[in-house]
């Protein structure tokens, strides 16, 4: 069966999400977002910020095990601070080549780093040298910044470093998130590394996964936005759930975000906490109606009471549906 790996969405998926995503279960690790390492050795409490996990077992509540994600170019740096994070025992050390956000670019992270195989080569075998053997370390990348000319020598490079498995997000940096995702490319990057390929990109649904799977040849995927939109899009691949989202699916995913909304409330400032609701509830709508109804009730509210009391109505209306 397909391994399952939940993305390191940055800006979205937190320590609260990771949580909830998991916990409607079906995969078999997942990521953190990034912890950006420029120049200095961090505290250890820079990494159980980005992963509280780390402070119980490096598992979210549901048991899951988060591998923690780090970014940046410089190899040395990068080895000493992947050290300390090992002291954390952490479920293993990803690092980060695939970020396409401009600010991260431009101060050398993420994907800004894929016209350079030598770097990353150097960057994979300071990290893999200086932590446990028995840790896993892994990379994520795209195809490439402008073009896919170098994502068979970035590749090998990462490979060649000594990482454990990689993942490929099927686009560049260029393309961003536009579909289509190029999954072709995916088959060529597994035939030519021996370490496992991981895919990525551009899967909402059961169909997609197997359509992916079929053209890269990949038997495991690492599912990004298409989780967030869809809960249950883990557990449905893994046949535990019906394949498609149905009239009840609305109704069970109430308690997930009652759940989510008490957590961030705790979490950030008040004026914050509406934002982070919505940008989910954004991509919820794509498969529930229910989802655009809240989301357009809520838009323009900022008041934590009036967006609570949208909710109860919404999950009432939810469990009369159902």
């Amino acid at each position: 069966m397909s391994r399952l790996v939940l993305a390191p969405l940055e800006g979205l998926a937190d320590d609260i999400l990771r949580g909830l995503l998991t916990r409607a279960g079906g995969y078999d690790w997942c990521v953190t977002e990034f912890v950006r390492v420029s120049g200095t050795l961090l505290p250890k409490r820079s990494f159980t910020r980005i992963s509280p996990e780390l402070l119980a077992g490096a598992r979210t509540a549901a048991g899951t095990p988060v591998r923690v994600q780090l970014m940046g170019s410089d190899p040395a740096c990068l080895a000493e601070n992947a050290a300390r994070l090992a002291e954390l025992r952490p479920a293993g050390i990803d690092l980060n080549f695939g970020c396409p956000a401009p600010l991260v670019n431009r101060h050398r992270g993420g994907a800004a780093l894929l016209d350079e195989p030598e770097l990353l080569q150097r960057i994979a075998a300071a990290v893999r040298a200086a932590v446990p053997r028995a840790l896993p370390v892994s990379a994520k990348m795209r195809l490439g910044i402008d073009d896919p000319a170098r994502a068979l020598d970035c590749a090998r490079a990462l490979a060649d470093g000594g990482i454990d498995e990689l993942t490929v997000h099927a686009r560049t940096r260029a393309d961003g998130y536009r579909p289509p995702a190029r999954w072709e490319w995916l088959a060529r990057l597994r035939e030519a590394v021996a370490v496992p390929l991981i895919a990525n990109g551009e899967v909402w649904d059961v169909d997609g996964w197997r359509a992916l799977r079929a053209a890269s040849g990949c038997a495991d995927v690492m599912l990004g936005r298409g989780a967030v939109a869809d809960p249950f899009l883990a557990a449905r691949i893994r046949g535990r759930r019906p394949a498609r989202a149905g009239e009840t699916d609305w109704a069970e995913l109430q308690p997930l975000l009652a759940e989510f909304w008490q957590q961030v409330r705790q979490k950030v400032a008040p004026r914050h906490a509406p934002g982070r609701l919505k940008l989910w509830l954004g991509y919820l709508r794509r498969g529930h109606a229910g989802a655009e109804g809240l989301w357009r009730e809520i838009r323009a509210l900022d008041d934590i009471g009036a967006v609570s009391a949208a909710l109860d109505r919404a999950r009432r209306a939810a469990a009369r549906a159902a």
